[in-house]
């Protein structure tokens, strides 16, 4: 018997994983009190083996997935699997200044004490799963981002960095046609401002597809766009696996002239109309 633990943020995820068959589902209770300390609970929980689904989107979210893990192994549980759709901190994997942390490392350290297993999903630098005491397996859900795609003309796959173009490669084939290429991009880590400086690809007339693997502010994603549209573009898709979409984010994208903006499970927001279910159950098979 296998019972999955859906954190209050991941839910949609986990249910759809039951449906697939990997284990069923007990519902945890979640409260705050009035100091804003935060519990999680599974007072249904009674199992040998549980599989918590949590994506640490905030610091709540990272404290309530520390107490599922001990609520279960106090209720029984001899075996803890983890999955973690969308690591929060999981772009801070080194100290940019001196005297800054590690975050990526010190959240790994502190999950890796509850749990036998880890599973992720696309983090931004898949080096950060080394962070993890315990075996931790990445999974990739870039191919399934293009099963809402539908018709497209001359479709050219785009990241809109070197560091993404895999991912657009992934989704290209998962489509099975189409060209890719990248944006290059420049960060400038005490402003915050992205310069993107456009590839020589042809885009006038085509429908580009821009991959990435989170939309965070949505800056970087938006001028991508803006400069596509500008230089002609069809229509001018946005796919990512993390949907964070933090402040205007969304604005921001509909400004830019975005025709559809597509997004995962792994963090619940109106656009995720892909489920990384199928991508994680195949993982969880082969544990």
């Amino acid at each position: 018997m296998t019972t999955l633990v859906p954190s209050s943020t991941t839910q949609s995820l986990a249910a759809s994983l039951a449906a697939a068959g990997v284990g069923s589902l007990t519902t945890p209770t979640y409260d705050r009190f009035a100091d804003g300390e935060t519990l999680a609970a599974v007072p249904e929980f009674d199992d040998d083996h549980a599989i918590i689904v949590a994506s640490t989107v905030d610091n709540d979210a990272h404290i309530e997935l520390l107490q599922l893990q001990d609520a279960v192994r106090e209720a029984g549980a001899s075996d803890v699997t983890t999955v973690i759709p969308y690591l929060g901190y999981g772009r801070q994997d080194t100290a940019f200044k001196a005297g800054q942390p590690i975050s990526a490392r010190a959240v790994a350290r502190a999950i890796s004490t509850g749990t036998d297993r880890v599973v992720l999903v696309d983090p931004h630098e898949p080096s950060v799963a080394d962070f993890f005491d315990v075996p931790t397996r990445i999974v990739s859900a870039a191919g399934l981002l293009a099963e809402p795609l539908g018709d497209l003309d001359d479709p050219l796959f785009v990241a809109p960095d070197a560091g993404a173009i895999e991912l657009a490669e992934t989704t290209r084939d998962a489509y099975g046609s189409g060209e890719t290429d990248y944006f290059e991009k420049e960060r400038d880590y005490d402003t915050g401002e992205v310069e993107l400086t456009p590839s020589d690809a042809a885009v006038a007339g085509r429908d580009i597809v821009v991959v990435d693997d989170i939309i965070a502010t949505g800056g970087t994603m938006s001028g991508a766009i803006a400069v596509l549209n500008d230089r002609g573009a069809g229509r001018v898709f946005a796919v990512c696996v993390h949907p964070v979409l933090a402040g205007a984010a969304r604005t921001k994208l509909a400004a830019a002239g975005v025709e559809r903006l597509i997004g995962t499970d792994t963090i619940e927001r109106p656009i995720s109309d892909v489920s990384v279910a199928p991508a994680v159950a195949d993982a969880l098979d082969t544990k």
